[in-house]
């Protein structure tokens, strides 16, 4: 596996806040997120664990459903306000939007507790205390934000997606050099010597370049952009891992919706290696071999020029032109397809753990 770091400058990029158009608020969110919540939905049918989710549902949920529930309670463009569950939950989680990736250079093999690029509220750490609540643990150590059990559930049904997504978990950092770098320590990365990407935030793709990569590689045609969402020129590289790939997966799987999608891949009995030991350790072995999905996603890409932006606080922040090989959909699809897999797989895995 190579990394193309060949210094090849876009034309131009045009400049683009952190806010994404409504299809792309809502992508990995929405129709991977619920792609993942119905494969294990009709995997653990029948069994203990579903009476044991449906216990824990309101009227009208579903394990599929309630996939967006910790996006929602995030809002922004494309998510309806938060509702009074999600209002009491983000006052009581103050650092709520940090739970759903961890920041680790894709070139690492390991997540180890205290790595650069992780936190003590990053999504490894998360998702360990909301199965230990499922568990029926009742150490308060095991417990620092308080989780109830439904909201326990509603984190592990969205997070188990979220720590899947290769860019939820390897992040690129870009040295002075304009090459990928991998800092030793969270000091290292100050702005001058080495830059972060904020999981591929700042690392921009030619909107119309996409578009004309993916047109004779992918079948069917792009979502149209809901009525009134403003299409931007460049798009985040962490937004293409996060809505793009899902849907390309989709059309390469000729399915349309996140049921139909779940049903024809449980139809071809993939097989899925299982997980081991403690159900509490399961998030470390997801975040490893996510971290060998990140070094696929960061393949056959080009870093170009930096340019210093302003955002909304006055604050300066660094973008990179990106550019992707021109292959790229294929793979990316194939490994977002895997990963929307194991995700499902792993879920239903975990649930059924946690209530024999």
């Amino acid at each position: 596996m190579t990394i193309n770091l060949n210094m090849q400058r876009l034309a131009s990029v045009v400049a683009l806040s952190c806010a994404f158009i409504a299809a792309d608020a809502q992508a990995w969110g929405y129709e991977g997120h619920r792609a993942v919540g119905s494969i294990a939905e009709k995997l653990i049918k029948g069994s203990h664990a579903e009476k044991q989710v449906a216990a824990l549902l309101l009227p009208g949920e579903s394990l599929e459903s309630i996939t967006n529930w910790a996006d929602g309670a995030k809002g922004g463009a494309g998510y309806a306000p938060a509702s009074a569950e999600q209002q009491v939950y983000t006052a009581a989680n103050p650092r709520h939007t940090e739970y759903h990736y961890a920041n680790l250079p894709f070139q690492l093999e390991h997540y180890t507790d205290g790595v650069v690029g992780g936190s003590d509220v990053d999504i490894v750490q998360t998702l360990k205390q909301a199965i230990a609540v499922l568990q029926g643990k009742t150490d308060p150590a095991l417990n620092p934000h308080q989780f109830t059990k439904r909201q326990a559930l509603l984190l592990v049904a969205h997070l188990t997606g979220d720590i899947h997504q290769p860019l939820h978990m390897g992040s690129a950092y870009v040295g002075a050099d304009g090459k990928f770098a991998v800092p030793a320590k969270k000091a290292d990365i100050d702005g001058i010597n080495i830059f972060e990407s904020r999981g591929g935030n700042s690392l921009l793709l030619d909107d119309d370049k996409v578009e004309a990569l993916s047109k004779p590689l992918i079948p069917g045609e792009s979502k149209p952009l809901p009525e009134g969402a403003q299409k931007w020129k460049t798009r985040p590289f962490h937004t293409y891992w996060d809505s793009t790939v899902v849907d390309y997966a989709m059309r390469r799987s000729s399915t349309k919706t996140p049921e139909q999608f779940a049903q024809k891949i449980i139809d071809s009995k993939p097989p899925v290696a299982p997980n081991t030991g403690d159900a509490a350790t399961w998030p470390y072995q997801w975040a490893d071999d996510t971290l060998v999905a990140a070094k696929q996603a960061y393949s056959d890409v080009t870093l170009g020029k930096r340019e210093a932006q302003t955002n909304g606080r006055g604050e300066i922040a660094y973008k990179f032109a990106f550019e992707m090989g021109p292959n790229y959909p294929v793979p990316s699809s194939a490994l977002a397809r895997e990963q929307l897999i194991k995700g499902g797989y792993h879920l239903a895995a975990l649930l059924q753990t946690i209530w024999p």
